[in-house]
């Protein structure tokens, strides 16, 4: 596989789960380790980090940045002024591009903390990035070159996959749907679990018959590429079992309870976000 990126140093920084996600989707895809460096004031997580990716590690921002085309933020929204900071001081007038996966901050919050010369990318992953089957929202700045774009989703595609977003807001929205949503499928698979178990089944028969039928709906759905209202209408036989569950759910309002959870996980995340500049 080419990559464009290929020359370009990429430094990240924070060594937790999603940079380390990341760095070993790259390394898995063939991008060389010895162009990617990760920064952690923590000495064990630099140690796991080297350990399962074999890649060069550092303590402070000044030296990870030094020669980096691309910054990758992967440190905790709470840590992160302090990380641009150390990040403008080292930079002395360069401008690589940033890609941030820290919730919540926009980008030109990011942009002015490191002076207002730098490009960048927002994205919001989700957790099962973490097995390479993560769903991704980007948007790039006005700033950001179409070969920086390029870099950016080829980035975050090493852990699953891309949606380019044309306004930034949108990310609120990515927050709701596929940022969240992996404990809204986690609910439903835990609820199905426990009543089974209360309609006679056993925890492992519960469990297993739960889990694998979650994983099998989503293979239809990603393999077939059928629409979820099109594979829905052909396991539902008019007068079956599976109409009189769905004719409950339509009943008790299933779809204004979804509607409002994600409405109120969004404003959540404009809340988080705080006031637009």
């Amino acid at each position: 596989m080419m990559f464009p990126m290929q020359d370009q140093n990429v430094t990240f920084l924070g060594c937790g789960n999603m940079g380390t996600s990341l760095v070993g989707g790259l390394i898995a895809d063939g991008y060389p380790a010895s162009s990617l460096c990760g920064v952690d004031p923590d000495d064990a997580q630099r140690r796991r980090l080297a350990q399962h990716c074999a890649i060069h590690t550092v303590a402070t921002v000044a030296e990870g940045v030094a020669d980096a085309d691309i910054i990758v933020l992967a440190v905790k929204p709470q840590t992160l002024p302090a990380a641009l900071a150390e990040v403008k001081q080292a930079l002395q007038n360069r401008s690589p591009l940033v890609l941030s996966i820290a919730a919540g901050v926009r980008c030109a919050t990011i942009r002015a903390a490191l002076g207002g010369v730098c490009p960048v990318v927002r994205a919001m992953p989700n957790t099962p990035a973490l097995l390479r089957a993560g769903a991704s929202g980007l948007y790039a700045g006005a700033d950001v070159s179409a070969a920086q774009r390029r870099s950016a989703a080829r980035i975050m595609q090493a852990v699953g996959v891309t949606v380019w977003l044309d306004e930034e807001a949108l990310l609120d929205t990515v927050t709701a749907v596929s940022g969240s949503g992996p404990a809204y499928f986690f609910l439903i698979v835990e609820l199905l679990e426990k009543i089974a178990v209360e309609l006679g089944l056993s925890e492992e028969q519960a469990r297993r018959l739960s889990v694998e039928t979650a994983l099998g709906a989503a293979r239809m759905l990603k393999e077939t590429g059928a629409p979820a209202a099109t594979l829905r209408q052909r396991v539902t036989s008019p007068g079956g079992t599976t109409e009189q569950a769905l004719q409950v759910f339509a009943e008790q309002g299933l779809e204004e309870l979804l509607r409002q959870a994600l409405l109120a996980c969004r404003q959540r995340s404009l809340e988080l976000a705080g006031p637009v500049d």
